[in-house]
């Protein structure tokens, strides 16, 4: 993604080690501080209890972001 300027750390499955997204820390750009301190998490990295990928409702899919509510 090519959105701007931003530092960010990952974020990792704390049982198996594995990256499942990543947080930003601060953004240069004054049009991106909203998303300072926000996180991503790839859904299909992050597994339920059993080891099933995760189903996400469809509503939820197309539902704004919280840039959207400002």
């Amino acid at each position: 993604m090519m959105t701007g300027l931003h530092i960010v750390v990952d974020i990792f499955c704390v049982v198996c080690g594995s990256l499942v997204g990543w947080k930003y820390e601060s953004a240069q750009d004054h049009s991106e501080k909203y998303k300072e301190g926000k996180f991503i998490l790839e859904r299909f990295q992050v597994l339920d209890p059993d080891g099933r990928a995760y189903m996400i409702a469809y509503e939820a899919q197309v539902a704004g972001s919280d840039a959207d509510d400002a």
